[in-house]
């Protein structure tokens, strides 16, 4: 079956933010897709603590890379790269089922490239806070997520 959502972490850091987003993903039921290189090794047991035994329930997938990523028939339709640097709100952004929301690392967000190949399709969570620069990747993803599950489930109603 196909996920409504995709959560797509790109060289994630952290092993408790990816913990908390595994989990987030088996509640929401969403696909979590990790592209490799990891910070941190996937048996870290601060990312089974983070994931309690949710992560056992996870839709889960793998990429070596970017390329993989993208090559895989397990990928979403269509792909939003959520950034400080995006152009749109998330609020401005039509969600769809099958969407992808793409998270860059937590030091340092995506490559030049990935922000090229998707420089139509980045959206921000609007800061309130001036002179802070983002919020925590698990919060972020939360946020992002529950939008546009908001935004889908709607679409599905009407």
């Amino acid at each position: 079956m196909k996920p409504l959502l995709h959560i797509v972490l790109f060289h994630p850091e952290i092993p408790q933010n990816t913990g908390n987003v595994g989990r987030l993903c088996a509640f929401a039921d969403l696909r979590l897709h990790l592209i490799h290189p990891l910070g941190f090794k996937i048996t870290d047991r601060h990312l089974k603590r983070a994931g309690m035994d949710y992560w056992k329930r996870l839709d889960l997938r793998h990429h070596d890379d970017w390329d993989a990523f993208r090559a895989s028939p397990d990928g979403p339709a269509r792909l939003w790269l959520m950034t400080t640097r995006g152009d749109k709100t998330l609020w401005e952004v039509p969600f769809a089922a099958g969407d992808g929301l793409v998270f860059g690392r937590e030091s340092g967000g995506v490559p030049e490239s990935v922000h090229a190949e998707l420089s139509n399709q980045r959206v921000f969570i609007p800061r309130f806070g001036q002179d802070l620069r983002s919020l925590n990747l698990a919060t972020s993803v939360g946020i992002g997520a529950y939008e546009a599950l908001r935004q889908i489930r709607l679409g599905a109603v009407t």
